[in-house]
């Protein structure tokens, strides 16, 4: 259950860092440079979100429940 709840932990994450840099945006006009240091966050959030999906699919923490049906 740890690799899920970082899972959801990683796109909070990367939803607020979306979100300061859309408001910094517009509360800058383009002149800063948080923006662009929010860029870099996310960025960073989502390449660890990547590995850590990889990490719970190597190691099985994470996979598909889905069961077919035989009568297709």
């Amino acid at each position: 259950m740890p690799v899920k709840s970082i899972i959801i932990i990683l796109i909070i994450g990367i939803l607020l860092s979306l979100a300061s840099s859309l408001f910094f945006l517009f509360k800058d006009r383009g002149e800063g440079k948080r923006t662009v240091y929010g860029l870099g966050i996310r960025v960073t959030l989502a390449i660890l979100l990547i590995i850590l999906v990889a990490y719970g699919l190597s190691t099985g923490e994470l996979g598909n429940s889905y069961i077919a049906s035989e009568s297709l």
